[in-house]
């Protein structure tokens, strides 16, 4: 692809910027559909970010922004008017400006990761849900997760403000929701997920003890860095069915694509473009 004077640059946010895997898969995209635009990756570190992002949407060519870890509950602050998405999620992950000049904010990981469970015909309404990490990713399953039926929703995080203000959020948009905030242990639920972020370097430790989870317990991961992370191999170990953190990806870029105007595109396509295992 050719970038040039014309081009509609996304900035893709986070830090560090090595794990990032979305340009191996909209600029293929972009480049099929000769669509004059591209994402680059820009690290930016926790006490930059908040000048960084305004000032990235000074630049004329700036179509939009990806963010990423650790940005996206601070990004909710930052912009002018976000989704409902965002608002129960506590965070945001795409931002574009609007022709008034505002930043509209909105979250994609909790569609991602549930278009992933259905397109892998696991049932959503009634089942049970627990996550570690309460951050921006797990905030935004926890939500989407409640809006497609789960009925128990169990919750950790190393940061018991973290984990206690999304339990309150949840129970304020869902209040007939079972939602604990008392144990590290999945065991029992129907659907576990690792969405902090132990698992991007290599010799962290795994986010929780699986021991006593079932072999129908279904796993999702966040982490980018490697397809079958130490998580997921453990997981898989134990019988279950996973999902790597690329599947949620895939699943979630048609709809950032709408939110930035770019029109529709299915993951399976995405998949068959992209550039990720080259």
């Amino acid at each position: 692809m050719v970038i040039d004077g014309k081009t509609k640059l996304i900035a893709h946010i986070g830090y560090p910027t090595e794990p990032f895997k979305s340009p191996l898969i909209y600029n293929p995209f972009f480049e099929a559909r000769n669509i004059n635009a591209a994402v680059v990756p820009m690290g930016c570190r926790s006490e930059h970010y908040a000048t960084f992002l305004k000032l990235v949407f000074k630049l004329s060519n700036v179509h939009g922004a990806l963010i990423t870890m650790p940005h996206k509950t601070t990004t909710l602050a930052l912009v002018d008017e976000v989704s409902v998405s965002a608002r129960i999620a506590g965070a945001c992950n795409a931002v574009k400006i609007d022709e008034r000049g505002r930043l509209i904010g909105d979250m994609f990981d909790g569609e991602g990761f549930v278009r992933g469970l259905q397109r892998k015909a696991r049932p959503t309404a009634g089942a049970s849900l627990f996550i570690a990490g309460c951050g921006g990713a797990g905030s935004a399953i926890a939500a989407s997760m409640a809006k497609a039926g789960v009925s128990r929703v169990g919750l950790y995080d190393v940061s018991s403000r973290a984990m206690n203000a999304l339990a309150t959020r949840l129970k304020s948009h869902f209040p007939d929701l079972e939602v604990t905030t008392d144990s590290a242990d999945p065991a029992g639920y129907d659907v576990v997920v690792n969405a902090t972020p132990l698992g991007m370097k290599k010799g962290d430790p795994l986010p929780m003890k699986l021991d006593g989870i079932s072999s129908s317990t279904f796993v999702g991961e966040v982490v980018l860095r490697e397809e079958m992370t130490p998580f997921l191999a453990a997981a898989r170990a134990k019988g279950c069915e996973v999902q790597i953190g690329l599947d949620m990806l895939f699943e979630q870029i048609p709809a950032y694509l709408e939110f930035l105007g770019f029109g529709t595109v299915t993951s399976d396509e995405l998949r068959k473009l992209a550039r990720i295992h080259d």
